[in-house]
């Protein structure tokens, strides 16, 4: 057994999945082909619903894709460079594909998932199975 492999082996899937972590919870770009980048967003929960709010200001709705698989939430697409005349001196928007993906607890109605776009911000509501009432049952002899 080749010792130094192994962990070798071990801090390459660690780092592997720390980055799977970082990237779900949006704190770094998407990984992939260079200019991905992964937007702003919220994740708050309510009493009925997750809800994931992204920052997407100038992306248009043909331009973003929303799927839910099992529990795994991604938001991707591409904001596309406008054409401009004349020479760009200086610009700090961010263009190209972007990715987002968030893993969602388990008690979720997929079936129900409804997403809109306003004023720059995608908003995708994920509705909650709501949680059987306790019932109180007769013992009989």
């Amino acid at each position: 057994m080749n010792w130094g492999t192994t962990i070798s082996s071990e801090f390459d899937d660690l780092y592997n999945r720390m980055g799977q972590l970082l990237e779900t919870a949006g704190t770094l770009p998407a990984s992939g082909t260079e200019g991905n980048w992964a937007p702003l967003a919220d994740i708050h929960e309510t009493d009925n619903a997750y809800i994931v709010e992204a920052e997407l200001p100038g992306v248009k709705r043909e331009d973003i894709d929303v799927e839910l698989g099992n529990r795994d939430l991604s938001i991707t697409g591409e904001y596309r460079k406008c054409e401009r005349e004349g020479v760009l001196r200086r610009t700090t928007r961010r263009a190209g594909r972007f990715a987002f993906r968030t893993l969602l607890p388990a008690d979720i109605k997929t079936d129900e998932v409804t997403a809109s776009l306003t004023d720059g911000v995608l908003t995708v509501t994920v509705p909650k199975v709501r949680a059987a009432k306790p019932q109180h049952i007769e013992i009989t002899t």
